[in-house]
């Protein structure tokens, strides 16, 4: 017999018992019935995003979210500030370029975050950019950007909108849309939402929409503009994933329940937990400076293959956890710790690290790693 465990940045686990209200018998989504859980999810999902106007739920992947905010938002020619920290940040410059958005690069070393000086330097200089495109979490790096200091460049200006891609990041820490300024924010199903991947969520200020108003970009499906009409009609413009819904329905109410502070502490408590392990085992950890609190990273020791390492551990110890991209391919190992996971999660994380580099012959004492992490859990029984 083999328990598997998923701890990777996304699909994360799913509750037994939302799984169990989304497996319930489908229903027609035009209809009454289906309308009253649609927009019970989407105001809950207010809460969330921490706003007074619409969140616009989507059937798409995050992507679909952060194509939309490129397409409804801004025009062919209008110039962009993309924060490239990683594979996701790259994700925005490659949107914006293929709907011909003239992209101004902005490259931060993997596992850093930008300096806002730095940032604001580039607006003082160049008054043409009408966005910033950034992460909350880079979740290819682990490393969290400063959202709420970018917010002090934007939310004063009416030529220039902050667009932040928080699929891993909403849920996870405080992103207070509204107080901060943020003019579009998006997540995803599958991260802090504990969903199967399928519903990309959107939210945006009222400087956004008037943003739209003049857009010219081209988009059918993702036409927020039509989403908005059908919202204020409990539906959406097309097929909503039904089951999806059901299940944000569930997963909403359980974290209004628990409260966002504790949503924040909990995520941080783990991450917390799960640095100091790392570091209690000698090894490298990713993103030093500006640590997310979705997920952790380090590089392997020397002499050992990092994509070998995270198939073992997957394969032979039934533990899912993430292998580096691009050019940390084979050389980090990223854990997860955000959504549907808690204390003992961690262990078992720290537990099949200890074990799998001691099978490939890295020198880590075993369990000096839990008991770093154990240390801090506690904090969460105290």
């Amino acid at each position: 017999m083999k328990k598997r465990y998923l701890l990777a940045p996304g699909p994360t686990p799913v509750a037994e018992e939302v799984s169990l209200r989304m497996a319930e018998p489908m229903v027609h989504h035009r209809t009454p019935q289906f309308s009253a859980i649609f927009a019970e999810a989407a105001e809950d999902a207010k809460y969330l995003f921490q706003t007074k106007q619409d969140v616009l739920i989507l059937a798409s992947t995050g992507t679909g979210g952060m194509e939309g905010c490129v397409t409804n938002l801004f025009s062919s020619g209008d110039k962009v500030l993309v924060i490239n920290g990683g594979k996701f940040g790259e994700r925005w410059g490659n949107i914006s370029e293929t709907y011909g958005l003239n992209v101004v690069w902005h490259k931060v070393e993997w596992g850093y975050a930008a300096n806002p000086k730095d940032i604001e330097s580039i607006l003082n200089q160049d008054k043409e950019i009408k966005g910033i495109l950034v992460q909350a979490s880079e979740t290819s790096t682990t490393a969290a950007q400063p959202i709420e200091a970018l917010s002090k460049l934007t939310r004063d200006r009416d030529d220039i909108l902050l667009v932040v891609d928080a699929i891993t990041g909403l849920g996870v820490v405080n992103l207070p849309m509204d107080e901060w300024g943020i003019d579009a924010m998006v997540t995803g199903s599958q991260k802090a939402l504990q969903l199967p991947p399928g519903l990309a969520l959107v939210g945006l200020s009222e400087k956004a929409w008037k943003f739209a108003d003049k857009s010219t970009c081209p988009h059918f499906y993702f036409d927020f503009k039509k989403e908005r009409k059908n919202l204020a009609n409990k539906t959406s413009a097309y097929t909503p994933a039904v089951s999806l819904v059901i299940g944000l329905r569930e997963v909403l109410k359980n974290i209004r329940e628990e409260g966002l502070d504790s949503v924040f502490k909990r995520h941080n408590r783990l991450a917390r937990a799960t640095r100091a392990a790392v570091e209690a085992l000698g090894l490298q950890r990713i993103a030093p400076d500006s640590p997310a609190d979705s997920a952790t990273g380090f590089f392997v020791p020397d002499g050992v293959d990092g994509a070998k390492l995270v198939k073992s551990m997957r394969d032979d110890f039934g533990v899912t956890l993430a292998g580096g991209q691009d050019h940390w391919k084979g050389k980090v190992v990223r854990i997860a710790h955000l959504g549907y996971v808690d204390t003992f999660d961690v262990v078992i994380a720290i537990s099949v690290i200890e074990m799998a580099l001691t099978k490939f012959g890295a020198k880590v004492e075993l369990g000096k790693g839990v008991a770093a992490a154990q240390k801090i859990l506690l904090e969460g029984y105290q």
